[in-house]
């Protein structure tokens, strides 16, 4: 007959191994969180020099659709120029495509349609690939840099609002990628101040639900707590394994 004590410790034992893979596998795909990031080279400018920001998106899968809009103070920065990183040509950019075009009445399966808005203070981009020989882009990647002159000391009051969307199945309806918005926080500095290169990114609003990752120190406590009622459920199984054991094996006494 079977152990009883030995049979309901292995399946606690079961239940924990199973516990600790499922928080693994869910804190792992929370912390792959997808994240639009406007990041400034440097976060403190000089006045008559110039700023470069990146847009990058990390950890995205299936994109399709990119719409973006990033604002800033217009008497602190004008925008000089823009230079998109779409398409299979650019081996670090985002989104599958080999033609960017910008006719919405001509569009051809494999192209990227692009839409650009620049007036003072904002610059927003639309890009969406084309037809069904395009997948989805998974990865990470720069979609486009934009070049600022540095005009004004102050605060330039940099801002990301993105929407993302995915590559729909045949006959489908494309969704709204779950993200995070960041933009690095820029301050422009009279000629002749110290400036050190640095870069500071802060969250802002995102235009669809953001992920939440849970906080490291957390995690750790929980992956402790797991791993010691683990050990103590192993060891008590082998110590009530172990009195069973002896209790079967010893013999009665008789006295004559």
């Amino acid at each position: 007959m079977a152990n009883p004590i030995k049979l309901t410790s292995n399946k606690i034992l079961a239940i924990l191994i199973c516990a600790v893979i499922a928080f693994c596998f869910i804190y792992s795909v929370s912390a792959q969180g997808t994240i639009v990031n406007a990041s400034a080279l440097n976060n403190q400018p000089l006045v008559g020099s110039t700023l470069t920001v990146t847009l990058t998106i990390s950890s995205v899968q299936n994109l399709a659709g990119i719409d973006a809009t990033i604002q800033w103070v217009p008497a602190v920065l004008t925008l000089a120029n823009v230079v998109l990183n779409l398409g299979n040509s650019h081996s670090n950019g985002v989104l599958h495509g080999t033609n960017l075009n910008y006719d919405s009445n001509n569009l051809n399966s494999g192209d990227i349609y692009v839409q650009e808005t620049k007036v003072a203070g904002s610059y927003h981009l639309v890009a969406q690939s084309i037809g069904a020989s395009n997948p989805g882009f998974t990865g990470s990647g720069t979609f486009a840099t934009l070049t600022f002159n540095v005009v004004k000391p102050g605060p330039a009051g940099l801002s990301l609002q993105t929407a993302l969307a995915d590559h729909p199945a045949s006959g489908a309806t494309a969704n709204l990628i779950d993200h995070q918005d960041i933009a690095s926080s820029v301050t422009a500095v009279a000629s002749g101040s110290s400036s050190t290169p640095t870069s500071s990114s802060s969250p802002t609003s995102s235009t669809t639900p953001t992920p939440s990752v849970p906080e490291f120190p957390s995690t750790i406590v929980i992956a402790l707590f797991i791993a010691i009622a683990i050990a103590v459920t192993v060891f008590t199984a082998k110590k009530a394994n172990k009195n069973t054991t002896a209790a079967s094996s010893s013999t009665p006494l008789h006295i004559n």
